[in-house]
């Protein structure tokens, strides 16, 4: 086996199912070096490209990891990361989940047959936070039995997290809430990073938090953050007259329960006598919180999010804000294929804090090395409070 070790003053990132490049602009702000991006959606590849970054477009199926490599001009061992969200729509919590037959016959698998062949110094997945739950679907329903391998194996993390330590790699895992990053937006991801030589890798600490003395380490709000927008709407979907109809009825910060209740029948429609909390019907957002998670389309009926004081959806431009894409970040395609693009990716905040995570690992900085510790049950209150906040990890 060549001598990895010469390529640890690399910082060069692969990125797989790139999407519009969230993660991978929150990477590069953390000072790493995405050198190629990668997606089979044709309107994210156009996204990828207008803005001027290198891009493999196709199906990762079809895709070796050599080829790679070459346009890449790195060698095995070599990249410094892999990072990369295979699709979750199977995963989400919302609505029926049953999750998929197996990982292992899926597009997870490509992601991991990249590392396999490429052994990155480091990877980072991300996804929903439905796949930490999500079970194997021909083992639903089934009576459970230990002695049965795939028993064992019964959710799709348990496959994967399989998968990743017949690689080798070690590996944390855990939900963390974008909002505890300085993203305005409440937004739970699962994030798995990976570490090919047993480095002590950890997820990012949270560095916002609802109540602080100092301003600048409060949550961020929606006003703060799209207010000198509003009258530069621009790009906007919108709403039938119908749902404007109601919405007017709905102050800011509210939702279908402020509704008149001699209309709120007709404004659910069939809705009305379904479970659940159905906070996203008639949703007008607020401009003293955070925003709700972007969806990849701001005018479904359950999922409304309509702008705090105006009868209009967010615009793409306030999605791309909450997002915190740069305001020159170009996206492609038609109007609701951009909604979708910014919905799906990895707020830049969140991603630069798990950039700086893991560069603070390969430098040998995270922590602070004491001899002696004074006010240890004070400073474990902290850290203890700290952790609850944002992360829920799991180690391998």
């Amino acid at each position: 086996m060549e001598n990895v070790r010469k390529y640890y003053a690399n910082r060069d990132v692969i990125s797989l199912f790139s999407g519009a490049m969230g993660l991978d602009i929150g990477l590069s702000n953390a000072g790493l070096n995405v050198v190629i991006g990668q997606d089979f959606d044709k309107a994210c590849v156009a996204t990828m490209r207008a803005n001027n970054k290198k891009v493999l477009g196709g199906d990762i199926r079809t895709i070796e990891p050599q080829e790679i490599l070459n346009l890449t001009g790195l060698k095995r061992y070599e990249p410094f990361m892999i990072c990369g969200g295979p699709p979750c729509q199977p995963f989400s919590t919302a609505g029926k989940r049953l999750g998929i037959n197996d990982p292992r016959g899926s597009l997870f698998m490509d992601f991991i047959r990249m590392i396999d062949y490429i052994r990155p110094r480091f990877f980072v997945m991300e996804n929903v936070k439905g796949i930490m739950s999500a079970p194997l679907k021909h083992l639903v329903g089934k009576k459970r039995d230990e002695s049965d391998p795939e028993q064992r194996l019964g959710t799709v993390l348990q496959v994967i997290l399989s998968e990743f330590d017949k690689l080798g790699y070690k590996t944390v895992y855990g939900l963390v809430d974008a909002v505890n990053y300085g993203v305005p937006q409440f937004r739970e991801r699962f994030i798995l990073i990976g570490s090919r030589d047993a480095e002590d890798i950890f997820l990012p600490v949270p560095t916002h938090f609802q109540t602080h003395q100092n301003a600048m380490y409060r949550w961020r709000t929606l006003g703060e953050t799209i207010k000198d927008l509003e009258n530069d709407v621009e790009e906007c979907s919108s709403f039938s007259e119908d749902r404007i109809k109601y919405l007017q009825m709905v102050p800011e910060g509210g939702n279908w329960r402020n509704l008149p209740e001699d209309v709120v029948q007709s404004a659910m429609g069939g809705a009305y006598k379904s479970g659940g909390g159905k906070v996203g019907f008639y949703r007008r957002l607020s401009y003293s919180q955070p925003s709700p998670t972007v969806v990849t389309s701001p005018v479904q009926k359950a999922t409304m999010m309509c702008h705090p004081t105006q009868d209009r959806p967010l615009s793409v431009k306030e999605y791309a804000r909450i997002q915190q894409f740069p305001d020159d970040w170009v996206f492609t395609g038609t109007t609701a294929s951009k909604y979708r693009q910014i919905g799906n990716a990895v707020p830049v905040g969140l991603a630069e804090a798990i950039g700086e995570a893991v560069i603070s690992v390969a430098d040998d900085t995270a922590t602070v090395k004491t001899k002696r510790f004074r006010g240890t049950s004070i400073h474990n209150k902290i850290k203890d409070a700290l952790e609850m906040g944002g992360n829920s990890n799991g180690n391998k």
